[in-house]
């Protein structure tokens, strides 16, 4: 597509989103949700055919090259595909917050105030590999009231066709306009330059991919961005702490799934507790071919462990998001170690302590700076889904408007609505 033939297309996009936001704006809760939960059955329905399409994807992967953590992101299975199903279900199944007036309280000039929830309006995405991101924008677009407009990778494009093709179907049963989720038609990279400079069109872009990605959309955009630049978190074993415990909870964060920005990628460990801790963890990792580079006192404790692959940490690692099965590994003083080095190193994505001190739990609640953390619980829960927000548009590390897991919420703005009887400003 030539530079002119892609700036008509994306105009026309915008335009026909703009017109789409302001009649789901308006649109009944009921239609919203109907719309939701024929797109759960859609999915349902058409599993078979969306894996077809999903196969052309992984073949054309394979064949360019594309690296693992990638080809895994962009994998369609049936499980992944029952997520986003149940997703819009429980989408559908929460409250309506469109139209909600918060905090209305009477001044002493006699009127009204508070603040009323409202659409964003129109918004962008530019995502990369996973195609299950095209739903679970979809249905947060539908849920809040908005239109959207959809970039997704040239490496999933024909999942991510074909997905846009049932919630379009889905909208039109509800007596939606199909335009308020729209999916752009080209794999030319100039188009994520003319999505996220139309400011006439658009009111926000979302990036979720690589830092890359992320970070020339920051630098060019002409709209506000919600973001994060890299997933580096961690998982604090604290003394005193259920040893087993910190066990399964350190292998799950780290192994259950390598490729997500919420997989743990450093592990911090407190001195009283790392003679018993480590050689347990190590043995586990060592036995799924995690990867440990260490500091010379972890290392030290880990050489006993049977087939362990050990690296000693450069200070580059204690910053690094492998996406891969590796793992940093830091025996630290306690929880003020862990806290400073958290801060410093993390990207306040999120960070999580295992252990049964409470005082030391609530310290590390209230001062680590993360959009996200946990206490006794994996890392692998930072997801808008496990949240409870049916669905995520993503995770922000910003500290304005949006912070963690994206879900309807921050979808949304806040306007003043003031009340009045005939009263005037004396």
């Amino acid at each position: 597509m030539d530079t002119l033939h892609l700036a008509e297309h994306m105009r026309t996009l915008g335009h026909q989103a703009r017109a789409a936001a302001a009649l789901m704006a308006r649109a009944p809760a009921a239609s919203r949700n109907r719309a939701l939960t024929a797109l759960a059955r859609r999915l349902r329905d058409n599993t078979p055919a969306l894996q077809t399409e999903n196969a052309r994807d992984l073949e054309q992967a394979h064949a360019a090259g594309l690296a693992a953590p990638m080809v895994d992101r962009l994998k369609l299975g049936p499980q992944v595909l029952e997520t986003c199903a149940q997703g819009c279900e429980q989408l559908a199944a929460m409250p309506d917050i469109i139209g909600e007036v918060l905090g209305l309280k009477q001044q002493p000039s006699g009127i009204r105030v508070g603040r009323m929830r409202v659409p964003i309006g129109v918004f962008g995405m530019v995502y990369e590999s996973r195609p299950n991101v095209t739903v679970e924008a979809a249905s947060l677009t539908i849920k809040s009231g908005n239109a959207c407009i959809l970039r997704g990778g040239s490496e999933a494009m024909a999942s991510n066709q074909a997905l846009a093709r049932l919630v379009q179907q889905a909208l039109a049963e509800a007596g939606l306009p199909p335009d308020a989720v729209q999916l752009v038609q080209t794999t030319d990279r100039a188009a994520v330059g003319q999505l996220i400079a139309m400011p006439e069109f658009v009111d926000l872009i979302i990036p979720r991919g690589g830092k890359g990605l992320i970070e020339r959309v920051s630098r060019d955009a002409r709209v506000p961005v919600i973001k994060h630049l890299d997933g580096n978190c961690h998982t604090y074993v604290d003394a005193p702490c259920d040893v087993a415990m910190a066990v399964k909870v350190a292998d799950n964060a780290k192994t259950h799934k390598y490729s997500p920005c919420n997989a743990s990628e450093g592990l911090l460990v407190a001195r009283p507790v790392a003679a018993e801790f480590l050689p347990r963890i190590g043995a586990v990792y060592a036995a799924k071919g995690v990867e440990m580079r260490a500091c010379p006192e972890a290392l030290a404790i880990l050489a006993a462990v049977a087939g362990a692959k050990l690296v000693p940490a450069t200070e580059q690692d204690w910053s690094e998001e492998y996406l891969a099965p590796i793992i940093s590994v830091k025996v630290v003083d306690g929880v003020d170690a862990a806290i400073a080095h958290i801060n410093h190193y993390s990207s306040h994505h999120t960070d999580a302590i295992l252990t049964t001190h409470h005082a030391n739990a609530q310290r590390f609640l209230r001062e680590v700076d993360s959009a996200s953390v946990l206490v006794n619980a994996s890392t692998r829960f930072a997801d808008g889904f496990e949240y409870g927000l049916g669905a995520e548009i993503g995770i922000s590390t910003d500290k304005l408007h949006a912070r963690g897991p994206v879900g309807i919420e921050g979808l949304t703005s806040l306007k003043y609505v003031v009340l009045g009887e005939g009263e005037v400003r004396s």
